[in-house]
């Protein structure tokens, strides 16, 4: 299992800026909330106590999902299961590389039938290549490929023992991320991918979520990364999503924006404070189906 590089995956800042970003489809895998609740407390951002507007998180979630179809995406749908209030966050259900699907396994005993739900869904929408963990793992929660090597959080939900199971069922190379701030318990919480493309890798991420070490492997690798600030941490603005020219962000996230303007991507801007109140944002409720 890789744990850094001999050197840096994207290039200067500079001549990221210059050259015209351009985006690529992608084929996104979502769950309405139907059933959406905040009834448990499993991360710091639930409160039971404090009310909960499913119509509006319903008429969040449809416009997120409208965003994406909006720029030429396409958006596949599972059905949501009651009493699974969380299954909206579909990032969690698995990892997909190339066709290969590494399921997920779930820390909290809530969460836990979300994983045979969406892998019965990959079985039937012809992924055939799906294995579930043995380790604990929460999907793109915690893993995110930049199409040169997959980023591994663990800290608070995934194991580490689960990077090396991912790196054997996927066949890619794999870099471990310690997180330290409970706030940011998945990795799609403190960073993203804005661009996986051979030569133009690109991610933004909070560096104040991560231990030491992990900064250090973060600066090596990407050393024009797009740095958040702890305001647009603190409003989830790093659980986005990028196809390499349009990145998708919470709206409060202005800051992050204005940063991504200035290298030449296009912020969309969309409202998910409803399902921000279970610890979600717009990359929690979208996983990527890649081949």
């Amino acid at each position: 299992m890789s744990s850094t590089l001999d050197a840096p995956i994207a290039r200067p800042a500079a001549e990221q800026a210059a050259a015209p970003r351009t985006p690529t489809r992608r084929r996104y895998l979502m769950c309405p909330p139907r059933h959406f609740a905040v009834v448990y407390a499993i991360n710091p951002w639930m409160d039971p106590s404090r009310p909960v507007d499913q119509a509006l998180a319903v008429a969040q979630w449809t416009a997120l999902k409208e965003a994406y179809q909006r720029l030429g995406h396409t958006v596949e749908v599972i059905e949501p299961q009651a009493g699974l209030p969380d299954m909206v966050f579909a990032a969690n259900s698995g990892t997909v590389v190339d066709g290969r699907v590494l399921g997920a396994r779930f820390r909290a005993a809530e969460r836990a039938a979300e994983a045979d739900h969406y892998r019965r869904w990959f079985l039937e929408h012809s992924f055939r290549d799906v294995v579930m963990p043995t380790k604990i793992n929460e999907g793109e929660g915690d893993f995110a490929w930049t199409g040169r090597v997959l980023l591994a959080g663990s800290g608070f939900r995934t194991d580490p023992d689960a990077h090396a199971e991912a790196q054997e069922v996927l066949g890619v190379p794999v870099v471990s991320l310690r997180l330290v701030d409970p706030r940011y318990y998945h990795l799609d919480t403190a960073l993203f991918v804005l661009d996986d493309r051979p030569g133009r890798q690109e991610i933004a991420y909070y560096p104040e979520a991560f231990s030491p070490g992990s900064r250090e492997v973060l600066r090596r690798l990407f050393p024009d990364a797009v740095l958040a600030s702890p305001e647009d941490a603190a409003c989830l603005g790093l659980n986005g999503v990028s196809d390499g020219r349009n990145v998708v962000l919470p709206v409060e996230a202005t800051g992050l924006a204005r940063q991504l303007a200035d290298r030449g991507y296009q912020p969309v801007m969309v409202d998910i404070s409803e399902l921000r109140k279970s610890g979600g944002g717009p990359k929690c409720c979208t996983l990527e189906l890649r081949g």
